[in-house]
C-alpha cells in the first residue's frame, strides 16, 4: 500500500492566514489530524487548516513523520499578509534572500518575534507591489503610492499604516544605499479610540456562559488578573502563587516582568480545574501538553459572548479593558493599574479614566437641571414632562 502524500502550505481564509495540510480522503489520516489542536475545515478551499502561528508548520510535520510523504510549500517564502490582499506573491529568490536577511538583521537587534514577522509582511508585500523594480531604486514616491493603492483602498487601519512605515524605516536601516529619505517618511497620527468595555454584569453572564470549565478557566484569568493573551498563553502553572495571591508574569510587552493580582474567588474554580484537566506546564495547555493557541481562545470568547447575549464585539483584550475599567471605578489609584498592566507610559493607562462610569454617571444632564428649575419656580409644573 502506497504511503499518503500530503502538501502543507499557506493561505489567506476569512482575511485570516492559515497553515493548510491537503490529502486525499483517509480516514486513519483526519483522525490523526484532528489529534491536533485547533484545525478547521474549510468547504471552499476544500483542505484541512489550521492557525499561522509561530512553529505550526514544523508541529504538522512531526505530528506525520513516518505516516506520509511531506511536501511543504511554505518553505523559503515571506509570511502571508493577514488581511490577505496580496496573497499571492511572485518574488524572485534573489528578493526572497534579502527579505530572510532583513528578517534576520531584525532579529539581531532582538525585536521581537511579532515585530519581525510585521515588517517582513510588509515590506514583502511592498515589493510585490512593486512588481519587478529592484530593491535598491526604492523611491518615497513607492511608499507613497502603496498607502494610496493599497493601505487606504483596503481600509488598513491607521495602526497598520503607521507599522507600515516603521518597516520601511527598518529597510532603510538595513539598507542605507537605498533612494528612501528616511527623514521625510511621516506615520499618520495616531487614532485615539476608546476601548469597547463589558459592564460587571455582561463579564459574569459571558463566564456563566461559558460551559467548558478549562475555556472559562481561561477566560476568568484574563479579567480577574488583566492579562494580554499572549501572556495567558505563556503563563506557566509554576508562576502562580495561590498562597500570596500572586501571579508572576515573565517577558510580558516590551519584554517587562509584573506581579499582578489572583483573585481570591477564582480559587475554587482554579483548583478544580487543574484536578479535572491536569495541566503539566502551562496554565492553558492543547494537545499534547504543549501551548494554546490564540484563535481558539477568540472563538471561546466570540461564542461565550453571543449564548450571554451581549451584541458588543467582545476580544480577549476586551476583558483586559473592563478589568482596568472596573478596577477605576472601584477607587484604585491609576499608578496601581498601570503597574498591573504592565504599561510604560501613565498616557496609555489614563484612556481608562475616559470610559470609566463612576465621575460620568454623577454629572447631571442640562435638560434635566432645565427641567428641575422650571418646576422649582412652578409648583404647578411638578408633573411637567417633555412628552
Amino acid at each position: 500500500m502506497s504511503i499518503p502524500q500530503i502538501t502543507i502550505d499557506k493561505i489567506v481564509h476569512r482575511r485570516q492566514a492559515r497553515v493548510t495540510v491537503e490529502f486525499r480522503y483517509n480516514s486513519s489520516m483526519i483522525n490523526h489530524l484532528k489529534k491536533l489542536e485547533g484545525y478547521r475545515w474549510s468547504a471552499t478551499h476544500k483542505v484541512w487548516h489550521f492557525p499561522d502561528d509561530p512553529g505550526m508548520v514544523e508541529k504538522i510535520k512531526n505530528h506525520f513523520e513516518g505516516l506520509a510523504e511531506i511536501t511543504d510549500k511554505t518553505s523559503n517564502t515571506p509570511p502571508i499578509n493577514r488581511k490577505g490582499l496580496l496573497k499571492n506573491r511572485h518574488l524572485s529568490e534573489n528578493t526572497q534572500q534579502q527579505l530572510q536577511e532583513f528578517a534576520k538583521y531584525m532579529n539581531g537587534k532582538r525585536y521581537s518575534e511579532s515585530t519581525v514577522h510585521t515588517y517582513s509582511t510588509f515590506i514583502a508585500d511592498f515589493l510585490d507591489y512593486l512588481k519587478d523594480k529592484d530593491i535598491s531604486e526604492l523611491t518615497n514616491r513607492d511608499v507613497e503610492l502603496f498607502c494610496e493603492d493599497i493601505l487606504v483602498p483596503f481600509d488598513y487601519s491607521l495602526n497598520s499604516h503607521r507599522q507600515f512605515i516603521s518597516a520601511v524605516k527598518q529597510l532603510k536601516a538595513f539598507m542605507p544605499h537605498l533612494q528612501i529619505d528616511n527623514l521625510t517618511l511621516e506615520r499618520p497620527r495616531k487614532s485615539v479610540l476608546l476601548p469597547t468595555v463589558l459592564s460587571k454584569e455582561e463579564v459574569l453572564r459571558l463566564l456563566i456562559n461559558t460551559r467548558n470549565l478549562k475555556h472559562r478557566a481561561a477566560l476568568t484569568m484574563i479579567y480577574s488578573s488583566g492579562l494580554r493573551i499572549s501572556e495567558l498563553l505563556n503563563l506557566k502553572l509554576s508562576d502562580i502563587n495561590t498562597g500570596r495571591r500572586q501571579i508572576f508574569v515573565r517577558n510580558g510587552k516590551g519584554r517587562k516582568d509584573r506581579v499582578v493580582i489572583f483573585a481570591e474567588s477564582f480559587l475554587p474554580m482554579f483548583e478544580g480545574y487543574l484536578a479535572t484537566f491536569r495541566p503539566q506546564q502551562y496554565f492553558i495547555e492543547g494537545k499534547p501538553g504543549g501551548k494554546y493557541s490564540a484563535e481558539s481562545i477568540r472563538a471561546i470568547i466570540k461564542r461565550s459572548a453571543h449564548l450571554a447575549g451581549i451584541t458588543k464585539r467582545v476580544t480577549p483584550h476586551t476583558l483586559r479593558h473592563s478589568f482596568a475599567t472596573h478596577l477605576l471605578e472601584n477607587g484604585v489609584a491609576i499608578r496601581y493599574i498601570q503597574e498591573l498592566l504592565g504599561h510604560s507610559s501613565p498616557k496609555t493607562t489614563m484612556i481608562y479614566t475616559h470610559v470609566s462610569r463612576k465621575d460620568i454617571l454623577s454629572i447631571k444632564s442640562p435638560l434635566d437641571e432645565a427641567l428641575r428649575q422650571i418646576i422649582d419656580n412652578d409648583k404647578n409644573n411638578i408633573n411637567m414632562l417633555l412628552s
